[in-house]
C-alpha cells in the first residue's frame, strides 16, 4: 500500500472530470466552508439533513459524509437512515466524530453509528478517535486534547474492531488501513486558526473515496491534498481570514507539479 504523487494527481483529475455528488450531513458551523471546498476540489456537494429526503438524496450520491458537530435527535435519525441507504447502495461512508469525548451524547452517538453501520473511513483528531474506545478520553470542546501520535494505538484497535480506515489528524496525519499506516506531514499550524478545516478534510475524504477503491489510500490522499493546499494558502495569506480565501484558490488551482514538489507522505507496514 503506497501512494505516489502521480496517483494522487490522477485521483484529483478523476474527481474534476466526474464531479461526484458528495452528500453531507454536517454541522451549521461549516456548511458553507465545506461546500465551497468540495466545489473547489471539483466535486459536487449536497448539504441535506431532513429525514424525509434521506432515501432520495443518498440515491443520487457517490459518497456519504456524516459529521456530528451540531447534533439533535432529528439529525441523528437522518444520519442512521442515510447510512443504511448508503450501505445498501455500497457507496463510501465517512464519519467525523466531532467533539466525541466532550459530551456523553455525542460520544454515544458516534459509537452507535459505528456499531450499527460501520463506515469506510473515520476521520477525527486525536482526542476524538481515542474517545470512540476509551471512556476516560476527553476532548476540549471540538479541539483535540491529545496529539495524533498518542492516538495511533487506539486508531489501530478501532480499525481492527470495525474495519474502517482510521484517519487521525494533527501535526502528523496518520491513516490506518489494511496494509499499514500512512504518515502525512503536509499542512501548517495556521490552519488550526480557521474553523471547520478539519470538517473540510473529512468531506474531501468522501470525495477521494469515490474514485479510489481503498479507503485508507483515499483518506491519505485527501489529507495530503488538504495539507498542500493549506501550505500554499498560508504562503499567500496575512492571517486566518485571508487563509480561508487563499486555501480555496489553492485547492482549485492545485497542479501536478505542486503535489510532486510538496508531498510528504510515507507508509509503514
Amino acid at each position: 500500500m503506497k501512494i505516489a504523487a502521480k496517483e494522487i494527481w490522477a485521483a484529483l483529475g478523476e474527481i474534476r472530470q466526474k464531479a461526484p455528488v458528495v452528500h453531507n450531513i454536517t454541522n451549521y458551523v461549516v456548511m458553507n466552508n465545506t461546500a465551497n471546498a468540495l466545489l473547489a476540489l471539483g466535486a459536487s456537494p449536497v448539504m441535506a439533513h431532513a429525514e424525509e429526503e434521506m432515501e432520495e438524496m443518498v440515491a443520487i450520491a457517490s459518497a456519504l459524509v456524516i459529521n456530528i458537530g451540531t447534533l439533535s435527535p432529528a439529525w441523528v435519525r437522518s444520519m442512521f437512515a442515510a447510512a443504511e441507504g448508503a450501505r445498501k447502495r455500497r457507496i463510501p461512508i465517512v464519519l467525523d466524530p466531532v467533539g466525541a469525548g466532550a459530551t456523553a451524547y455525542r460520544t454515544r452517538t458516534a459509537r452507535e453509528l459505528i456499531r450499527a453501520i460501520p463506515p469506510d473511513i473515520i476521520r477525527g483528531n486525536g482526542s476524538e478517535i481515542m474517545a470512540l474506545l476509551e471512556k476516560d478520553a476527553r476532548t476540549k470542546g471540538v479541539d483535540s486534547g491529545a496529539s495524533s501520535d498518542v492516538a495511533v494505538a487506539v486508531g489501530r484497535k478501532l480499525h481492527d474492531l470495525c474495519g474502517a480506515a482510521v484517519c487521525i489528524s494533527g501535526e502528523t496525519d496518520y491513516t490506518i488501513g489494511r496494509g499499514g499506516i500512512f504518515r502525512g506531514r503536509n499542512g501548517h499550524l495556521l490552519m488550526t486558526r480557521v474553523t471547520g478545516l478539519g470538517c473540510t478534510a473529512t468531506a474531501l475524504c468522501g470525495a477521494f473515496a469515490t474514485v479510489m477503491a481503498d479507503p485508507a489510500e483515499a483518506a491519505a490522499a485527501a489529507m495530503a491534498v488538504m495539507g498542500i493546499a493549506g501550505e500554499i494558502g498560508v504562503s499567500r495569506s496575512a492571517g486566518p481570514g485571508s487563509l480561508q480565501v487563499q486555501f480555496l484558490d489553492a485547492l482549485y488551482r492545485l497542479s501536478a507539479e505542486e503535489i510532486e514538489q510538496r508531498l510528504q507522505l510515507e507508509m509503514e507496514p
